[in-house]
């Protein structure tokens, strides 16, 4: 339990701060899952759509420090890699 004032405020900040940071990580898990569906149905148009909104979010995600930019990077690249596979195996 936090003694000081400061102390207590903190708590208070943090609590509301994991708040918004599990539902921002929450977000970026979905549309990841949604995304990971639709390129494992090899539906290629609406996964370029959902691609889009997947790394939105992402970049969303690093740019509030919930990920390190370099994590945000080499999720975009796995991601995209996926989507060049089912464009180049459908044709």
């Amino acid at each position: 339990m936090a003694n000081s004032p400061q102390a207590r405020k903190r708590a208070r900040q943090e609590s509301r701060s994991r708040a918004r940071n599990m539902a921002q990580r929450a977000k970026v898990r979905t549309q990841i899952k949604k995304y990971l569906k639709l390129t494992e149905d090899n539906d290629i148009d609406a996964s370029r759509g959902e691609y889009r909104k997947v790394a939105s979010h992402i970049d969303v995600a690093a740019r509030k420090g919930l990920h390190h930019p370099n994590k945000a990077a080499r999720l975009k690249s796995r991601l995209n890699i996926r989507l060049k596979n089912i464009s180049s195996s459908t044709g």
